[in-house]
């Protein structure tokens, strides 16, 4: 994380065990969109995107793989259970 003011860059990244084609990082941030926030596919198979966020909060998020295999962050800072009764990631800002 790089914090300057009221917000911080915080750079997201999946190990991609699951060998996807393509990810999308799906959150609060962006209103779940799965076409806001495409991920960038690094040389060692993984995906990451860096984006700017408030500080002083919280977020939920999700990435989502090949378009509809939702998995958690396993370095999320913890974990919130949602309406579909499954877990969110959540980041603290």
């Amino acid at each position: 994380m790089s914090k300057t003011g009221k917000s911080c860059r915080v750079t997201f990244k999946y190990p991609n065990t699951e060998n996807a084609e393509s990810a999308v990082l799906a959150g609060e941030f962006n209103d779940w969109s799965l076409e806001d926030r495409p991920m960038k596919r690094l040389k060692d198979g993984s995906f990451s995107n860096t984006i700017s966020l408030e500080t002083g909060r919280s977020y939920r998020f999700r990435y989502v793989l090949d378009g509809n295999i939702w998995v958690n962050d396993p370095a999320a800072d913890r974990y919130e259970p949602n309406e579909f009764g499954e877990e969110n990631s959540v980041v603290d800002i």
